[in-house]
Order: C-alpha cells, then sequence, then structure tokens
C-alpha cells in the first residue's frame, strides 16, 4: 500500500487573472505554472505518485506540462473543485494509499519543507493538517459603496494554504458524504465530517496565483541571481582606429583579433555565458573558424543574450572597466554604454562603463594593448 499521493487540482479556468490560457498553463519563468507544482511533488521522495485534476480541453496543454515528469494520467475535472477532488480521490482508490495531500495548481512555490512538515504530522498521528498564516493586517467588512461597515476582530483567523494532507479514506468517505454541500477547501470538507485537522506554519512564498501582480511577486520568488565575470586583452597594432562597445574610435593605431578585436564585447560575451553557465566565446566561436573572420563583435553579445533568453533569463545589469593608457575614453563614454544597451535590449542605466590605467605597469601601462573586465548580474529561474 502507497504511504502518501499527491492529487494536483489544475481544472480551474482562472478567469479573474485575464488570460488568453487558464492561469496553471501560462509561462513563468520559461515553465507554465502547473509544470512547477508537478515537479515539486513528483521528486519529493516521501511522495509516491502524483495524480493531476484537469479539464479535458485543456489536455493538448497538459501533456507539454507533463512531458518528463513521473507522473500519472490526469483525471476528468468536475464543475466544482469540491467535484473535482472527488473525481480525483475516486481515481486513487485503487492503490489505497494511507495518506493524501491535495495541492492547487496555481500554487507553484511550494517547497520540499513544507512538504516534509506536511508529511511528519501526518506520520505522528493527525487525521489531517494545512500550512497556515496568521494575519496581521487589519480587517475591514464593506459595503456596496465601498465604506467601511465594520473592524473584523482578527485574533484566531488565519489563511489556509495548499498543500493539505490527510487520511485518504477518512477523506474518501467525507468527500462522498459532502455531494451536495458546497466547501471551498478539502479541510471544511473533512472538519465537517467530524475529523481533526491541526495547523502548521505556512510558507509566505507559497502564493496562489489570482492576478497580475501575484505573477510579478512569483517570477521574482522563483528566479535567482547569478554573476558571471568576463576577462579580455587585445594587442594594438598599426591602423587609424579602434572598436570598442561597437565604436568606432579614431587613433594611431588599431586591435589586432581574428574578428573586430572589441576587448568590451568580447568580455561581456563571455560575462553572460558565465552567468548563465554556458562556457565561452571561444567554445561558440571558435578563433580558427573563417566564418567570423573580422566580424562585428556585436553579433557575439546578441548570441550570448539569445542565449540567457532561451534559458528564460533577464539581464540586470552590466559592469565594465577598460584597462588602458590610451586612448581617452570619457568622450565616448555614453555612447559606449547606449549602443551596448542596444546590443544588450536592455536600457541605458543598465550598463555602467568605467576607464582605469594601471599607473605604467604592465603591458596596458606600456601602451601595448587594451585590457577589458566585465561583470554581468542576469536573473535566471533555474
Amino acid at each position: 500500500m502507497p504511504e502518501c499521493a499527491a492529487l494536483v487540482v489544475a481544472a480551474g479556468r482562472g478567469m479573474r487573472f485575464g488570460s488568453e490560457l487558464p492561469k496553471q498553463y501560462t509561462d513563468l519563468g520559461g515553465y507554465p505554472v502547473l509544470y512547477h507544482c508537478l515537479k515539486t511533488l513528483s521528486q519529493h521522495p516521501g511522495i509516491d505518485s502524483v495524480t493531476t485534476v484537469i479539464q479535458e480541453e485543456d489536455r493538448c496543454l497538459y501533456d507539454q506540462v507533463a512531458q518528463g515528469l513521473d507522473i500519472r494520467d490526469p483525471v476528468q475535472g468536475g464543475l466544482t473543485r469540491q467535484e473535482s477532488v472527488r473525481n480525483g480521490l475516486d481515481a486513487l482508490s485503487g492503490d489505497n494509499p494511507t495518506n493524501v495531500v491535495i495541492h492547487d495548481g496555481a500554487r507553484p512555490n511550494i517547497n520540499d519543507s513544507l512538504i516534509d512538515r506536511i508529511l511528519d504530522t501526518l506520520k505522528n498521528g493527525a487525521e489531517g493538517v494545512i500550512p497556515i498564516l496568521t494575519v496581521s493586517d487589519t480587517l475591514q467588512r464593506i459595503g456596496s459603496d465601498l465604506a467601511i461597515i465594520e473592524t473584523i476582530n482578527r485574533d484566531g483567523i488565519v489563511q489556509a494554504q495548499t498543500p493539505q494532507g490527510f487520511s485518504f479514506q477518512k477523506l474518501l468517505n467525507a468527500h462522498s458524504s459532502a455531494i451536495d454541500q458546497d466547501f471551498t477547501d478539502d479541510a471544511s470538507v473533512f472538519q465537517t465530517a467530524g475529523h481533526q485537522v491541526l495547523t502548521i506554519k505556512g510558507n509566505p512564498g507559497n502564493i496562489k496565483l489570482t492576478d497580475k501582480s501575484d505573477f510579478i511577486t512569483l517570477t521574482s520568488l522563483l528566479s535567482e541571481t547569478r554573476i558571471g565575470t568576463g576577462f579580455d586583452v587585445h594587442r594594438f597594432q598599426p591602423g587609424k582606429h579602434i572598436i570598442l562597445g561597437g565604436i568606432s574610435i579614431p587613433f594611431e593605431k588599431s586591435l589586432a583579433g581574428h574578428s573586430d578585436a572589441d576587448v568590451i564585447l568580447h568580455a561581456a560575451t563571455d560575462a553572460i555565458l558565465g552567468a548563465i553557465g554556458d562556457g565561452d566565446i571561444g567554445i561558440h566561436f571558435p578563433p580558427g573558424d573563417a566564418t567570423h573572420k573580422n566580424a562585428a563583435s556585436d553579433k557575439f553579445l546578441r548570441f550570448a543574450i539569445s542565449r540567457l533568453h532561451k534559458k528564460q533569463g533577464k539581464l540586470i545589469y552590466l559592469d565594465i572597466t577598460v584597462i588602458c593608457e590610451e586612448p581617452k575614453l570619457a568622450p565616448h563614454r555614453n555612447i559606449i554604454r547606449a549602443r551596448i544597451a542596444e546590443y544588450a535590449e536592455v536600457s541605458v542605466d543598465r550598463v555602467n562603463l568605467k576607464a582605469t590605467t594601471t599607473e605604467g605597469l604592465g603591458f596596458t601601462g606600456r601602451s601595448e594593448g587594451i585590457a577589458c573586465q566585465v561583470t554581468a548580474t542576469v536573473q535566471v529561474i533555474p
């Protein structure tokens, strides 16, 4: 007999969210909202199986979400959440797991720690358990004219979250007895049937996606910030101009290189590739490849940005330090920043450019070439 099964309710339409797709199938950091919770539940060692309740009309969308995940075939949802859960419980009755956890498919930011606490509480003898958050804001009841009618005493008032865990057979019986009643969550069904529901501390980040503001918050919560660094050097050779940051600067020398030797864009490319763990410029554009001979280096930076976007990443900031005795970059600073911002598809305030010397020391101090160091800060959803 399985110890614990998970049932994910994803049959709702999410009309308040205002999306063309049901909210559980909208993109959140490169993956549908539903994918995030299915992945977490299916990979948790305490969960023996994961079953999702969906609307049949969403089957094609669901199949794309479930691809590659170790989960069971979906179950047809009902007209109400309560009916959908009952359909899911009926589908699990053949397995007769000891416990079941019920989760809303529109809560993508669950974690192993919360699941652990629910499972541990059930193993310690609880019939039912739900995560809760205390209410810290003042609660007001308002009328149809939006005027305050009364202040509500918030003592003992909490917010309920999912996953909610229960003794499987007791929850199945409770739902079977509540067919003609209307409940908003499984804890209410369970308690009405005479069973005790314990509470544990919930997770403030375990937000249910309801409107666009929740989407923005969840994107931030699910993402992580990464930093990459890039460093490049090119020596001087005879010439009449150099290319730095995508612009041509008149000078009595040029920079030697296989491409246009733009030391800034090369270092920026490596910094972004480094931040997403995608190698370096030499791996993607080998220096011996004649295809890139004399190529404009914005090609490389645009490539790195496209790789970042493919990982559903976002460039937050580029901090650039050019190391040379000459030429002086101050007159060109803002033009270079604007050009790099264009290539990187960010606003110019996200690109900083500094120049420094080595006080006459080393190859840059001897005016033999230019070096550049770049730090890239990106935001990605792993």
